[in-house]
């Protein structure tokens, strides 16, 4: 089917319903918790789809006897009581998808479900890309239950965690790009490598772990901007990190990332490396190799993946490291861009990839290349 449904959630009485006994052949379950729908009479099956409604203890104790037969949760923000926090470690439990809806847009909608750390926010009708999305969740979810709280570089089962549908011929266009552009910047990169060398003691390269597509650790390169034994310094420096502060409940994205203005262990020609990206180029290396992609979200130092466990966050996880990405060309340099913003980004990129996307985010990148801030 191409749209499951084109009907707004709040106008149940328009769609044509079969009575609940039917109930056997739908072949996903989703439970609305709505007060404008909340009656039995209203439960309905369309396109093989089986909806129910409930109020909120209903559905906390529809999910502890679901026995994984439900596929998701719908939930209105105005049935939000004191049983939210049982109905969210509910569904965490059981690997049921909790989705934040409303009839039409709500940003605030949107930044509740983030803050408070459900799956995903939707509003308006129920289409095809929307159950896919629930059928994704509900997957990463199982994985999530089974991983549990073990780091994500000590996991060994790579080939367990759900996939994602990226557009085809992409690796054929990254090592096409990547191999043009190394042949045509070689003349800069021996003059930045000397200018490096001469400026200060110490290698070329900074070479980190990281985690990417998949939790896969792998040499990180980029040109070195910074003092020799720079990442010793993290803990003295962490009261000027920028995303002190802007944590989320419920075991969201809280002082996950690092980033200082105007960082001390920078130095001259490494504040000139970062404000133009040129310190990126090396990553074009990974590349090649296979680690990364020109376009995808960014890899994460080790100490800063142990800490994503929400549930949604791991979908950043999921997409092809990049060199750039959605939140570098949106947010990019700026000092409003939190925590939950940039892993939502993350997780539109993983979801919505596409050849036109990935030639749109980097032709908007070129203009982010000269940043506004030191950082």
């Amino acid at each position: 089917m191409d749209v499951a449904l084109q009907y707004p959630l709040v106008n149940p009485v328009q769609m044509v319903t079969q009575p609940k006994t039917q109930s056997s052949t739908f072949t996903k379950h989703i439970l609305r918790v709505d007060r404008h729908a909340h009656m039995p009479e209203h439960d309905y099956i369309q396109e093989e789809i089986y909806f129910t409604n409930s109020r909120i203890q209903e559905a906390i104790d529809n999910i502890s006897k679901s026995s994984g037969s439900l596929d998701a949760v719908m939930i209105n923000p105005e049935e939000f009581t004191v049983n939210i926090t049982t109905l969210i470690e509910m569904a965490r439990k059981h690997a049921i998808p909790l989705i934040l809806y409303t009839p039409k847009f709500e940003q605030a909608a949107k930044d509740l479900a983030l803050r408070i750390g459900l799956d995903e926010y939707h509003y308006g009708a129920i289409t095809y890309a929307f159950l896919k999305r629930i059928e994704f969740i509900k997957k990463l979810k199982v994985y999530k239950n089974q991983r549990g709280d073990k780091p994500y570089e000590t996991q060994g089962h790579l080939e367990d965690i759900p996939k994602i549908k990226i557009w085809g011929m992409k690796r054929v266009f990254d090592i096409a790009v990547c191999s043009t552009a190394l042949l045509a910047l070689s003349p800069l990169l021996l003059v930045i490598m000397v200018i490096i060398k001469l400026e200060s003691k110490g290698p070329i390269f900074y070479i980190s772990k990281r985690a990417g597509a998949g939790y896969k650790i792998f040499n990180f390169y980029k040109f070195r901007s910074m003092r020799v034994g720079a990442d010793a310094e993290l803990k003295q420096l962490a009261h000027l990190n920028q995303y002190n502060g802007d944590g989320a409940e419920n075991g969201a994205a809280a002082n996950v990332f690092f980033k200082i203005k105007n960082d001390p262990r920078i130095t001259r020609f490494g504040q000139f490396l970062r404000n133009t990206s040129l310190d990126e180029i090396p990553q074009l290396f990974n590349v090649l190799i296979g680690d990364m992609s020109l376009v995808g979200n960014r890899p994460l130092p080790l100490y800063e993946a142990e800490k994503l466990t929400n549930d949604q966050i791991a979908w950043r996880f999921l997409a092809p490291a990049g060199i750039t990405g959605l939140w570098q060309i949106t947010k990019r340099g700026k000092d409003n861009m939190s925590p939950e913003e940039r892993i939502a980004l993350d997780m539109e990129y993983a979801m919505k990839n596409s050849f036109w996307l990935d030639v749109k985010i980097m032709l908007s990148t070129f203009p982010a290349l000269l940043q506004k801030e030191k950082v």
